[in-house]
């Protein structure tokens, strides 16, 4: 009788599906639209197996180190043309299994409604990293204020500029920084997510970047677990039916999803 009862418990779980049993997962980002989704998320995950911790990182720098290093089982905060300069600056093996949300990027100011009233000379604060602050110099050129060397790719650095006919001042400063830059500046290229926990409204921006190019965010987890059941259902409790309602209502349209 003992032997036919551990046979039926056995087979009973056997069938159980892969996250029958909770499942931790931290997944790190950055304060503001990111770490808020997330939030949204938790629920969702939960229902399906996931306990989903949010552990929220200042800058843009540790979340990968920290996903590297086994601190982390995910992130939730980065666009692929910034994953791809990690990855090949420091040698991590981290891949993106998932495309999330776009935000536009946009340039504010708290000395003028418009770029048009900075004068000749003025100075423009854009993010330090190569992706962000090559992101910021492409939405200068896309808005004609400056010219960039051809085929500079989506990294252009401050000395790929050709022409600056309002000889405009780049002063380049750490990506969470730029909104406190605004009092120092004439105006500042700044990341929606960091825009968003400084209380700027992305409507208020005297430039904005369109919806488009490689700048869709990404989940991104060690190559070693790509594969594994609970990404996949990380992924799918992420691009949800509710959580699309979330961000569609939350953001109002400063927030694009991918999905």
């Amino acid at each position: 009788m003992l032997r036919t009862l551990t046979l039926a418990v056995l087979l009973a779980t056997a069938g159980l599906p892969a996250l029958a049993q909770t499942q931790r997962v931290r997944i790190g980002a950055t304060p503001g639209p990111h770490a808020q989704i997330l939030e949204a998320v938790k629920p969702i995950a939960a229902k399906k197996g996931i306990d989903l911790q949010v552990v929220e990182f200042s800058d843009y720098v540790v979340p990968n180190e920290a996903l590297s290093s086994g601190e982390l089982e995910a992130n939730s905060f980065q666009h692929q043309p910034y994953l791809d300069n990690q990855k090949a600056d420091r040698g991590y093996k981290i891949e993106s299994v998932a495309q999330t949300v776009n935000f536009p990027m946009g340039v504010y100011s708290k000395r003028h409604k418009s770029f048009d009233a900075v004068p000749a000379g003025g100075t423009v604060a854009i993010p330090n990293d190569p992706t962000n602050g090559g992101r910021a110099l492409l939405l200068l050129q896309d808005k004609g204020l400056l010219k960039l060397k051809p085929d500079v790719g989506f990294k252009p650095s401050v000395a790929d500029i050709t022409e600056n006919p309002k000889r405009l001042r780049i002063i380049e400063v750490d990506a969470a920084q730029t909104p406190r830059s605004l009092d120092d500046v004439d105006a500042a290229a700044v990341n929606t997510n960091y825009a968003t926990a400084a209380g700027l409204k992305p409507g208020d921006a005297i430039l904005k970047e369109d919806p488009k190019g490689p700048y869709v965010n990404v989940i991104a987890v060690r190559s070693a677990d790509k594969d594994k059941p609970w990404v996949r259902t990380l992924v799918e409790s992420y691009r949800s039916p509710e959580v699309k309602a979330f961000i569609e209502t939350k953001f109002g349209g400063a927030v694009i999803t991918s999905w």
